[in-house]
C-alpha cells in the first residue's frame, strides 16, 4: 500500500467502500428477490465483502486494536455517546407515547437477544472499515463523517423512518469513532437505541424494521 501516490490511495479507499456497500446491497435487493432468501447464497457476497476487508486490513497493517476492538478508551467513548443516546431514547419514547398513548407499542421478540452481536457487526463494518477508508479518502471531519452517515442510511432504504434514524445515528457514531475509536461502546449505544425503537414504536410504522426487498413483503 505504501507504493500508491496520495491520489491513488484515496481512489482505492473509495473503491473499497463502494465494493463493500455493493455487496450489502446485493444481499438486500438481489438475493432476497431472486434467491428466495437462501442463506447460502446470501453468504456469498457477504463473505466476499468480509474477505476484501480482511485483505485490506492486512495490506495496510491495521490491528484489531486500531480498528476499535479495545477496552482502554471504552469509558471515554461511552461518555461521548451518553448524551446523544439518552436524547435519542427520550425522543423515541416520547414519539411512541404521542402516537400510541403507550410506551410499549412494539413487541419484544426473541431475535432481539442477538441485537448486541448484530450491532457490533454493523459498527465494525460501518466504522471499523468504512469510516477508516472514508478518512483515508476525505480526511477526518465533516466530509468523511457525512459519507459514513449516507452509507448507513442507504443500507436501510426504502424504509423512510429507519433511513432517517440511521442517517442521524451514523453522523453521531462516525464523529465519536473519529475521536475515540471503540466499537464496543458504539455497539452498546446502537443496541440501546435499536431496542428502544423496536419496542416503543408501532411495528406498522417501522414495517418490522425491514429494509431492502424485504420491506415490500
Amino acid at each position: 500500500m505504501e507504493s500508491f501516490f496520495p491520489g491513488q490511495a484515496r481512489v482505492l479507499a473509495l473503491w473499497e467502500i463502494v465494493s463493500v456497500v455493493t455487496s450489502c446491497l446485493i444481499v438486500e435487493w438481489v438475493v432476497l428477490s431472486f434467491a428466495g432468501g437462501s442463506k447460502l447464497i446470501s453468504a456469498i457476497p457477504i463473505l466476499l465483502a468480509w474477505g476484501l476487508m480482511a485483505f485490506s486490513y492486512r495490506e495496510r497493517g491495521e490491528t484489531l486494536y486500531e480498528i476499535g476492538f479495545r477496552t482502554d478508551n471504552f469509558l471515554a467513548s461511552c461518555r461521548l455517546l451518553l448524551l446523544p443516546t439518552a436524547a435519542a431514547v427520550l425522543v423515541i419514547v416520547a414519539t411512541g407515547w404521542f402516537m400510541n398513548h403507550s410506551i410499549f407499542a412494539g413487541h419484544f421478540r426473541a431475535r432481539y437477544f442477538s441485537l448486541p452481536i448484530w450491532a457490533l457487526f454493523q459498527q465494525y463494518a460501518l466504522n471499523g472499515f468504512i469510516n477508516r477508508r472514508a478518512q483515508l479518502a476525505l480526511g477526518k471531519g465533516l466530509k468523511s463523517i457525512a459519507l459514513v452517515a449516507v452509507v448507513f442510511a442507504l443500507l436501510h432504504l426504502p424504509n423512510p423512518l429507519l433511513a432517517a434514524v440511521t442517517f442521524i445515528g451514523g453522523l453521531i457514531c462516525a464523529a465519536v469513532y473519529q475521536r475515540q475509536p471503540n466499537l464496543f461502546a458504539l455497539a452498546l449505544s446502537h443496541t440501546v437505541v435499536s431496542l428502544t425503537l423496536a419496542v416503543t414504536i408501532s411495528p406498522n410504522l417501522l414495517n418490522s424494521l425491514r429494509v431492502g426487498f424485504k420491506y415490500f413483503g
